[in-house]
């Protein structure tokens, strides 16, 4: 796993992961799938949403432990089949600005090895919302839905 970035806003986790692409994007752009590797454990997905296409409106709800739920309503920008996501909760849906955006993120999977490349960038808006975000344990986080995700497409 590394770390790099390419902008001090960015938060990014890169994995080699022994699944087929397809079967990695399965996981990103079907609910059903998403719901069950999305958050680390004692987050659950209670609801996912996706029409899974630029301009696509997404909504995922998230329930911690304590029964809170977190509504994250998004916006697909860019969607190539099999190689690349990228999402914004800077849209609430149809284009309606949210209320404060809080990043970007860059999903891509590409061969190699005979396993496929991962890279999640969380592309933040300000240098206070990547701390916030590094705060409250992307590396961890990001990086048990990762494990997760790779075990639920070997699955598949």
């Amino acid at each position: 796993m590394t770390t790099d970035t390419k902008d001090e806003r960015d938060l990014v986790l890169s994995r080699l992961m022994d699944a087929p692409r397809a079967k990695l994007w399965r996981c990103w752009t079907e609910p059903e799938l998403l719901k069950k590797w999305f958050c680390p454990p004692p987050f659950v997905v209670t609801k996912a949403e996706m029409d899974v296409r630029s301009g696509g409106n997404s909504f995922v709800v998230m329930r911690g432990p304590d029964g809170q739920e977190m509504p994250i309503p998004g916006m697909y920008l860019e969607v190539v089949k099999e190689r690349k996501l990228v999402f914004t909760d800077a849209y609430a849906g149809d284009w309606k600005p949210s209320q404060k955006p809080f990043m970007t993120a860059i999903v891509t999977f590409d061969d190699e090895g005979g396993k496929t490349r991962y890279v999640a960038t969380a592309r933040h808006w300000t240098m206070e919302d990547r701390a916030a975000h590094e705060q409250m344990g992307f590396h961890t986080g990001w990086g048990i839905a990762a494990d997760q995700l790779e075990a639920l497409a070997k699955t598949l």
